[in-house]
């Protein structure tokens, strides 16, 4: 049986400190926020001021990207005057990937002193009172991926064996995202559950009739892995999930994903928009 054992996790911390030595020798850490976009929703960087762009294939021990839609580079610079690190781009556990490799990014930006996290994606709608194009923030989620970022032996340096999940969504970043919202006039922003599917295949009817009845809002293939990677840093989380269509189980539609992808992309304006708002809402954070 093959296990995770001590050998193979200090391997991957030693990656980990490597790659945030790297970036701790040319960029300003820490941060007030780490961004992590999701599919179609890459553009936010084009808003960062005196942006510094890393290719992810520059950064030491990175995984790749392999999903076209993805950009893979690490934006850093300042947005809405807020010190910013965007991930543009993600891994996803469909790729290959272990659910430790997934937020393997967000490992790293932790270790530079990152204590926001707000994690972004694009998702199908459960809910049958969502449209196309709404933007739901993250109040829960459900985790069925077969995996978690903190499986095998703990770093104690990095954080607790058990991280609690009572409230792994903050309360306060939650209402701060709704307030800007609301001062945008913005409708179809929601609250609701995520959840989390391994991919690649997309749902069947069954399984979306399934996932509605144990109280998903919206569905992807993403994000989970980031959250409780950042939730045991200690960082304070928040997500956005864009829902790009409607899975209505009983008048089932092929589901192809370049039409989530556009889907996403047209609600990108918005979104963008709404993260400028919350970020100029933050509290200000001493300059590094």
């Amino acid at each position: 049986m093959h296990t995770i054992d001590q050998d193979n996790m200090n391997a991957y911390q030693e990656q980990v400190e490597a790659c945030a030595d790297f970036l701790a020798k040319s960029v300003q850490a820490p941060f007030d926020l780490v961004i992590q976009l999701g599919t179609g929703l890459g553009d936010l960087a084009e808003a960062m001021e005196e942006a510094m762009v890393l290719s992810y294939a520059e950064l030491p021990h990175f995984p790749k990207s392999t999903v076209t839609s993805h950009s893979g580079n690490l934006v850093i610079g300042r947005l809405a005057g807020k010190h910013c690190a965007i991930l543009q781009g993600r891994f996803h556990w469909y790729e290959g990937y272990s659910a430790r490799w997934v937020g393997f990014p967000i490992r790293v930006l932790s270790r530079l002193g990152a204590q926001i996290a707000l994690i972004t994606n694009a998702s199908g709608g459960l809910n049958p009172t969502f449209q196309p194009g709404t933007i739901m923030v993250v109040a829960d989620h459900i985790n069925l991926l077969p995996d978690n970022p903190l499986r095998g032996p703990n770093v104690d340096a990095w954080g607790k064996r058990f991280p609690d999940c009572s409230k792994t969504y903050d309360e306060k970043l939650r209402n701060l995202l709704l307030h800007s919202a609301a001062s945008l006039q913005f409708a179809e922003v929601s609250s609701g559950t995520y959840i989390c599917v391994p991919g690649p295949s997309l749902e069947t009817p069954a399984e979306t009739r399934f996932l509605r009845m144990i109280g998903a809002d919206a569905v992807g293939m993403s994000s989970v892995p980031e959250v409780l990677t950042a939730l045991h840093a200690g960082m304070d989380v928040a997500a956005l999930s864009v829902v790009a269509n409607i899975n209505n189980p009983d008048n089932f539609v092929p589901i192809r994903i370049e039409d989530i992808v556009a889907a996403a992309q047209a609600a990108e304006p918005r979104l963008r928009q709404l993260i400028l708002h919350f970020i100029e809402s933050l509290p200000e954070c001493p300059t590094p």
